[in-house]
């Protein structure tokens, strides 16, 4: 079947008959996306309510955040609708639109971190200097020139992928994925393949690189101080840590997964995979910097109780 127009309705094969249960899955996957949002909103009006959290690495947090709530708006809601859903077909606007969100959502959150790196790396090393090279321009500076990157190279990517005829319509995951869409192409991608390639080099693996340097300089630095300094440094990069390994992790099996074959897999532990990427950053990252960094968590805990004495 050859078809590059624009009316071609894909169909998401990696969904999983549960019979019954879908109800239970729809359930819990709300709350699961009622939490995240809550969460999330939560994290973001603490600091921005709060004039002593108004420094570099509480606005990188708060960054985070709202890309965790981007990302989650670009997969939850049609998801929810496909749990409950007998047949899982997508019209090419709709994949297209659900790329774009969870593409931008990956590549953000790479540079965000990457960012937040750079800012523990000044931090630590460099305190002297620290307010004059991490002031409120620079980082939301920074954090826009990641979202221009995040956007061109997605964008990139999708039209090069919509200008190839298609052979077929059935994709092998719970979202789109463009590199999906590329395997029903009619003929052959090498283009595609190539910048393909350069685009996971320049949006993961450099961002990756970059962020190890700054702890292994990070580590070096520590090496020969004091327990105290140690201690203090440890406090604050471990948030950031267990951030970054996590989403690293994730990206890890959504790009192994896509290059595997997913019938020879057992299909729930495809599912989880695929889940992963998606689910578990948005999930724990407001519960990792909410409870880890001392200063939001006082806040926090402050709207907590002052809620609890008005009820």
């Amino acid at each position: 079947m050859e078809n590059n127009s624009f009316d071609i309705y894909f169909n998401l094969t990696m969904f999983v008959d549960i019979g019954q249960y879908r109800y239970v899955a729809f359930v819990f996957f709300l709350l699961l996306y009622s939490f995240i949002i809550l969460s999330n909103i939560l994290l973001i009006l603490v600091i921005c309510r709060e004039r002593n959290l108004h420094q570099p690495m509480y606005m990188l947090v708060a960054c985070l955040s709202f890309n965790e709530l981007y990302g989650s708006a670009g997969f939850f809601p049609r998801f929810l609708v496909d749990l409950l859903s007998d047949s899982h077909l997508i019209s090419y606007t709709s994949c297209s639109a659900q790329i774009y969100f969870i593409y931008t959502y990956a590549s953000s959150e790479l540079t965000i971190l990457s960012i937040m790196a750079y800012d523990r790396y000044i931090a630590v090393c460099q305190p002297l200097h620290y307010r004059t090279k991490m002031t409120a321009g620079r980082v939301f500076g920074l954090v826009g020139l990641a979202q221009i990157h995040s956007f061109c190279i997605v964008t990139l990517c999708m039209g090069m992928s919509s200008r190839l005829p298609l052979c077929g319509n059935e994709i092998q995951k719970i979202y789109c994925a463009i590199w999906n869409i590329v395997k029903l192409s009619c003929i052959p991608t090498v283009a595609n393949n190539i910048v393909g390639l350069l685009v996971t080099i320049t949006a993961v693996f450099l961002p990756l690189f970059f962020v190890l340097y700054t702890y292994l300089r990070i580590l070096i630095i520590c090496w020969g101080r004091s327990a105290d300094f140690k201690g203090k440094a440890f406090q604050q990069c471990l948030p950031h840590i267990v951030s970054f390994l996590i989403f690293s992790i994730a990206v890890f099996c959504d790009i192994s997964l896509s290059r595997l074959n997913v019938e020879e897999i057992n299909p729930i532990a495809a599912a989880v995979l695929a889940l992963e990427f998606v689910v578990i950053p948005p999930l724990l990252n407001p519960l990792i910097y909410g409870m880890k960094l001392l200063e939001i968590r006082r806040r926090i805990l402050k709207i907590l109780a002052l809620k609890l004495i008005n009820i």
